[in-house]
């Protein structure tokens, strides 16, 4: 048994917070969440914290309770990176972070834990993220019943998406524009295809193929920050999924009309022939797509699967018989309530319910969808019905997860 936290140097409790806060950040955790952990952490750890987060950034603060103010105060600040989900390493932090708390595990060995996570992934691990990206495309297009052989673009253009997104990882110039070059192979593939081997849903192909890369989950994650009055973080990731689109689509149009110019003219359809057990099939595949790319670990595998399906069950059901956004609310609102259950008697990281049962339900597609068409077919109208149609599925998301957290409210801020 280690020493009490209490008895822990100060300057180590702050380098704990310190790193516990970068984790917290790089893993994906939301302004209002991680801010409220860090506080909560702090008042635990017998120091004064005054975290303020923003999706490229962090300002902590650090104080002595014990001293007069200006005595022992300490202040950080980090420049970071977006932060992406991993389940796996959030739930570790998480672990490591009761222990200290628990007078179990002394600050400077849990920082010494923490630091370990950073292991690069295996190359198994590589391989099955590269394979996800196809499955997740083709999964997308199997649930909007769409004909094989777009399932089948879908799924290889997915596929190469992955590998450029791997390649990406240690080319810094190509991560710079890996949006707008993913867009421009998902834009050739589907002229290519629907030139040279047969007609095809165009748009949607594309978009099924770009699944993995559309910030619906970002644009949830900023209007839930500004409803929180989370200002400056929800403005500043509302603008990053908005760029993240925009440079989608130009990577889309800049190929289409290359390929046009060099007098390639596929042949667009609307066709959605499949029975319904296909849906079914790609339901069970896009949950086990997404828990491998949110990086579940492998006993939570199951988990992130049935919460992805069930949110989606759910706005699929409920949106037949009272609308879509009906539909949304309730999905959002059951898993948002299911999670903070999941946290609150398991005392683990509600995100491994919430994130992936919500993941189906973000509207990145129409984002994308009404972008296209705007710039396609120069039509302003277009472009106006796309974003009511976000702001709609944005604005019944948020209800719900803002009145899950009222009728079951969390413990814990993770």
């Amino acid at each position: 048994m280690t020493a009490p936290f209490s008895e822990a140097s100060y300057s180590a409790r702050i380098e704990f917070m310190v790193e516990l806060a970068q984790r917290l950040h790089r893993y994906g955790t939301t302004a209002d969440r991680l801010e409220g952990a860090l506080t909560a952490v702090a008042s635990r750890l017998g120091i004064g914290c005054e975290p303020w987060s923003n999706p490229t950034g962090l300002i902590l603060t650090f104080s002595d309770p014990g001293r007069e103010t200006g005595q022992r105060d300490a202040t950080r600040v980090l420049r970071l990176s977006p932060g992406d989900v991993d389940l796996h390493r959030l739930a570790q932090t998480d672990r490591i972070a009761e222990e200290v708390l628990a007078g179990s595990l002394d600050p400077a060995d849990a920082k010494t834990q923490m630091r370990a996570l950073d292991a690069p992934p295996t190359p198994l691990m590589q391989r099955a993220e590269v394979v996800a990206f196809g499955l997740a495309a083709a999964a997308v297009a199997g649930l909007l019943r769409l004909p094989w052989l777009d399932i089948g673009v879908a799924g290889v253009t997915g596929l190469l998406i992955g590998l450029l997104s791997n390649v990406s990882e240690s080319r810094p110039r190509v991560r710079t524009g890996f949006e707008a070059l993913a867009g421009m192979l998902a834009g050739t593939m589907a002229v290519l295809a629907g030139s040279l081997i047969a007609p095809l849903n165009q748009n949607t192909v594309m978009i099924a193929s770009l699944v993995v890369l559309l910030p619906g989950l970002t644009l949830t994650n900023a209007v839930s920050e500004l409803t929180g009055q989370q200002l400056v973080s929800g403005t500043a990731r509302f603008a990053g999924a908005l760029t993240t689109v925009l440079k989608l689509g130009i990577g889309v149009l800049v190929s289409l009309y290359a390929l046009d110019l060099a007098g390639f003219s596929p042949v667009a359809r609307a066709s959605h022939p499949q029975p319904a057990w296909i849906e079914w099939l790609s339901l069970a595949l896009a949950s086990f797509a997404f828990a491998v790319l949110f990086r579940a670990s492998y006993r939570d595998y199951l988990r992130v699967m049935c919460a992805a399906a069930l949110g989606y069950l759910i706005s699929r059901f409920v949106g037949e018989a009272a609308g879509s956004p009906a539909g949304v609310f309730l999905a959002a609102l059951s898993m948002t309530a299911i999670g903070n259950a999941y946290a609150r008697w398991w005392h683990r990281p509600g995100a491994i319910i919430r994130v992936p049962g919500i993941i189906m339900l973000v509207p990145g597609s129409t984002s994308l969808r009404g972008l296209l068409s705007l710039m396609q077919h120069q039509d302003v109208g277009a472009g106006q019905v796309a974003l009511l149609a976000v702001m709609n599925a944005l604005a019944a998301l948020v209800a719900g997860l803002l009145f899950g957290n009222m009728l079951l409210p969390p413990r814990r801020n993770l």
